[in-house]
């Protein structure tokens, strides 16, 4: 008797035994099951790193974040050790980055500084000739054209350089007027023809070259009054002219005009007298000096662009009318801004955004305001403060909306983890402190009793492409309002091999 209950005893204690080893392996599977979304949060936070003395919640390749070990060494992914991610690195905002880590990724920083700044931006124009300096050569008398020096338009001349003989019939029979009395000795009347000459617009330079020779001169040369080029050409060989007929317009190209294309944005900005600097492709070390002379009215509609006349000096001849050049406006007066280096922002479309180098090699996304850009600056308006250090390379590892995105769902995962392993989880909800959410657009393509067919757009905090999987519902009678081919908004968790849909919802005004 005695024997036979002690084997039953012995058949108790087994059966004890084989149960909790039972719920320990259920246990045990169910954390090996959830590692891979969340970090080991007993075994591994325990850890202590003997260099540093700081609790250790697991090890990862930073350059491929979404994997976590449990012990260190070597990177499967990338020719690296793993590194440690520590308990007080996930409480804390931000992106952490060891020194040495920081060296090898090229990563450099620049102080945020107030300086005393001109306003300047950079556009391209082409040249014209300045019309305002521009010579009309015209007829005085009723003529005919001999000779024709000038021969085609944009032929270059020189100030005095012969464009045409004239042969004006009229003006002979005053000059033998005048030598006849000025032979006979009749000053009183010689002076009398002469007004009479200069009332006829016979030049005074004709008058003297036929006192000299004592014959009536029958031909009148007319000149270039500067130096330029002939830009119009309006008579021929032996063409009849009158008094106000335009014969030819020469140009100056002691300045040009520069037609400058502003952008409507900076429209407001440019205003005359501001100075410029202008360069040209084939000469790019020489800067043509210069200044705003006025804004042209009106707008382009094809290119929304307003032109800005610029003057500019070109007495070593070297611009002509039709060069592009690149110029570079500044104001007159100098303004206090706040300045960080232009690389240093990353711009993603909605927002513009800094990383803030704070303490223990952290740093922090920062949404900014930006102003103009100066020089290689960018102006701050509002987000940062001077003196405060922000990373001015290396921005590769957030450098655009999706990174942002992808980086912060991680960090408050990390987070939540952190504070999990200090405190007791809720036993009515073990999964919900753990399991993050995440957020999608698309369109719904099918609606099982148990699953929806959502082909969305890409999910930047999954690394997800634009694809259409099933996700599976909570309940069968879950979101009875969604139809089949509508466009939604839907939030979803991961349960082992599952995505569980969380919230779905028709898609905003903005959402395709």
């Amino acid at each position: 008797m005695k024997s036979a209950s002690t084997l039953k005893a012995v058949k108790a204690v087994a059966l004890l035994f084989a149960g909790a080893g039972l719920a320990f392996g259920g246990y045990w599977t169910g954390m090996h099951k959830s590692a891979g979304d969340a970090p080991p949060s007993s075994a591994v936070a325990d850890k202590i790193d003997p260099a540093t003395g700081r609790k250790v919640l697991y090890w990862h390749d930073p350059m491929v974040p979404g994997h976590k070990f449990d012990k260190p060494g070597k990177s499967p992914f990338m020719d690296m050790q793993l590194v440690p991610v520590y308990a007080d690195e996930a409480a804390a905002d931000g992106v952490k980055i060891n020194p040495s880590l920081q060296q090898n990724l090229g990563i450099r920083f620049a102080a945020v500084r107030r300086e005393d700044a001109r306003d300047s931006f950079e556009m391209v124009g082409t040249t014209q000739f300045d019309e305002s300096v521009a010579e009309v050569v015209q007829s005085r008398v009723t003529g005919y054209i001999e000779r024709l020096h000038a021969r085609a338009p944009m032929q270059r001349v020189k100030r005095g350089e012969p464009i045409a003989s004239l042969f004006v019939l009229d003006w002979i029979a005053p000059q033998e007027e005048y030598l006849a009395l000025k032979r006979a000795g009749n000053n009183d009347l010689a002076a009398a023809a002469r007004q009479r000459m200069r009332a006829l617009s016979i030049p005074d330079g004709l008058v003297a070259q036929a006192e000299r020779t004592g014959q009536a001169q029958k031909h009148f040369t007319i000149t270039s009054p500067v130096t330029g080029v002939i830009t119009e050409l309006a008579v021929r060989d032996g063409a009849m002219v009158s008094p106000g007929v335009t014969i030819a317009k020469v140009a100056g190209l002691q300045k040009l005009w520069l037609i400058a294309e502003v952008p409507e944005l900076l429209a407001t900005s440019v205003r005359p007298a501001m100075t410029v600097e202008a360069t040209f492709a084939g000469d790019p070390s020489h800067k043509y000096s210069g200044k705003v002379r006025e804004v042209l009215p009106g707008v382009s509609t094809a290119t929304r662009t307003v032109q800005a006349r610029l003057e500019l000096d070109n007495r070593d001849g070297k611009l002509t009318p039709g060069m592009l050049m690149r110029v570079r406006l500044g104001a007159e007066q100098s303004v206090s801004r706040l300045l960080v280096p232009t690389e240093a922002v990353i711009t993603t479309g909605k927002r513009s955004v800094v990383l803030v180098a704070g303490d223990n090699n952290s740093m922090q996304p920062v949404t900014v305001t930006t102003g103009r850009d100066i020089s290689g600056d960018t102006e701050i308006l509002s987000g940062l403060s001077e003196g405060q250090r922000v990373v001015a390379s290396g921005q590769f590892l957030i450098d655009s909306e999706a990174s942002l995105k992808a980086v912060l769902p991680r960090l408050a995962v990390a987070q939540a983890n952190a504070q999990a392993a200090g405190t007791s989880a809720s036993p009515s909800s073990p999964k919900a402190s753990s399991a993050p959410a995440y957020h999608g657009v698309g369109k719904v393509e099918r609606i099982d009793k148990d699953a929806f067919t959502i082909s969305h757009q890409p999910i930047p905090a999954l690394q997800w492409g634009a694809m259409t999987m099933g996700f599976k519902k909570q309940r069968p009678d879950a979101f009875p309002d969604i139809k089949v081919g509508q466009s939604v908004e839907f939030s979803f968790t991961q349960a082992n091999d599952d995505y569980v849909l969380v919230e779905v919802k028709p898609a905003s005004g903005g959402a395709k």
